[in-house]
């Protein structure tokens, strides 16, 4: 696979900041994912899309989350000093932010990690996600819009009503290409189909891919057939978020060798060919 990068990965010297956002809106978007967008000027100017913030939940009788719980970027508004955040509410800490109200402040130390690069020229990329992915990969749309790339999202859910970030990624200038198992259309092998469609027609230059393990796969696999650049999202639970627990530690494939590696600080956006699951 290609390994080269327009736009080179993030250095670790790069600010952290600690703001105490003010929730601006908060809402279900289905039955399992919420959007948070909080006012967060310092760090909208910072963020990078693929990067991620560790956000301190709120604590009451009921709910008393110790850690931080790292949340990916959903949306950056530089200009508007907004960063947007979409989750699912799973365990002690998502419930615990989703009782926040609009007017509230939220402790937020960001932006995390190394976000998305982008292959040189304007070639053509292909996103592929699900789940938490549709969160993950959407900001991604944007940045490669504006550096001239056009952009092919390949969005897959259980079922339609569980599918998200449709209508942006279409509003963005992108096509968004939607799968659902109870459609019947998520299976491997018509996604893969679908990927060597848009490669015959010259639309696929490089390929990005967040939330599914056979995705991954997938995309390994038509990335090392076609000698794509690609870049693949990873999540991981986390307790510093800053690379000193060592909590966030995976293996990868580095040539023919297993190494070990931070999520929060060496990635979480990491090679598509050096990852070995999601």
């Amino acid at each position: 696979m290609q390994t080269v990068h327009a736009v080179p990965p993030q250095p670790d010297s790069l600010p952290v900041l600690e703001e105490r956002a003010e929730i601006l809106r908060h809402e279900a978007v289905n039955g399992e994912y919420r959007l948070m967008q909080v006012a967060a000027p310092a760090q909208a100017k910072l963020a990078r899309a693929g990067q991620f913030f560790h956000l301190l939940c709120p604590q009451d009788d009921a709910l008393k989350p110790f850690f931080r719980r790292p949340m990916s970027i959903y949306a950056i508004d530089a200009e508007g000093g907004r960063i947007s955040f979409l989750y699912k509410v799973t365990g002690t800490g998502t419930k615990a932010l989703a009782k926040l109200a609009i007017g509230e402040r939220l402790d937020m130390l960001g932006p995390l990690g190394i976000g998305f690069s982008l292959p040189r020229g304007k070639a053509p990329i292909v996103i592929l996600a699900r789940g938490v992915g549709l969160a993950t990969l959407a900001p991604l749309v944007g940045l490669a819009q504006s550096e001239g790339h056009a952009v092919t999202a390949i969005l897959s859910a259980r079922s339609p009503d569980l599918l998200m970030s449709v209508e942006e990624t279409r509003a963005a200038g992108a096509d968004a290409i939607t799968v659902t198992d109870a459609q019947g259309n998520s299976d491997t092998g018509h996604v893969a189909s679908l990927l060597d469609d848009l490669h015959q027609q010259g639309r696929m230059g490089a390929l990005y891919a967040c939330g599914s393990n056979r995705l991954l796969k997938l995309a390994q696999e038509h990335a090392t057939r076609h000698g794509l650049f690609g870049e693949v999202a990873m999540e991981q639970q986390m307790a510093c978020g800053l690379g000193m627990c060592f909590c966030c530690v995976r293996a990868f494939r580095e040539g023919d060798a297993t190494v070990h590696r931070r999520v929060c600080c060496e990635g979480p956006v990491f090679p598509l060919e050096e990852a070995l699951g999601w």
